[in-house]
């Protein structure tokens, strides 16, 4: 076999271990990854480079730093007070406009990020209402999973995809490609976890009678 294969994947399992453990931070693994790779003679300074200058790379980063703007404006926050305020007491408005808020922000920023947002926000008004938390965190992460059908640039894969077509000369997708799929799914997801909250709240009332 070979020897460049067997240390790039000896790198890789070295990396996966080291995000297992969770020591160093995922960031430094990844630094260090890119290090070593020069470092071994597998690529050369510029083919490790390389990638920074990929307009997906660049175009991530402009999103993470537009959602940090959204978090420091306070407008996100903004969103969730809002939310709160036009679901009332009713769960089955809240979730409904949750999963749409959530699924939303997500399609144009992180969905790690929005999830980040909302998750005190929900965790308060799951106390107000006395309603088990599980039936709002679970169509909160549905929610950010399905953001990333919705546009174009709503998750990285997405990007890949395109970005490998335009290399191969062929047509990439629009911004809406994905759109119709993206809210078929999220309007499928928002009824399934309309049917599916009460065994998540036996579940969650279940846990919390044990001893």
């Amino acid at each position: 076999m070979n020897p460049d294969l067997l240390w790039v994947l000896a790198l890789l399992a070295g990396a996966v271990t080291l995000f297992v453990i969770g020591k160093p931070r995922m960031d430094v693994v990844a630094l260090l990854v890119l290090v070593a790779l020069p470092l071994s003679g597998v690529l050369d300074l510029q083919q490790s480079l390389a990638g920074f200058s990929d307009a997906n790379v660049i175009l991530i980063a402009a999103l993470f730093v537009i959602g940090d703007g959204l978090v420091r404006t306070g407008i996100a926050y903004r969103l969730g007070d809002w939310l709160v305020a036009r679901a009332g007491s009713s769960e089955t408005r809240l979730l409904i406009l949750l999963m749409l808020t959530v699924a939303g922000l997500g399609s144009v920023m992180s969905s790690t990020g929005v999830v980040a947002i909302f998750i005190p926000v929900v965790l308060g008004v799951a106390a107000r209402l006395r309603i088990a938390p599980a039936r709002l965190m679970m169509p909160l992460a549905f929610a950010g999973l399905i953001s990333g059908m919705l546009t174009l640039v709503a998750t990285p894969p997405n990007l890949v995809v395109h970005a490998e077509l335009r290399r191969a000369g062929l047509d990439g997708f629009s911004f809406f490609d994905f759109t119709p799929i993206g809210l078929a799914v999220l309007l499928l997801g928002i009824g399934y976890m309309l049917l599916a909250r009460r065994w998540l709240a036996r579940s969650a009332a279940g846990k919390g009678d044990e001893p």
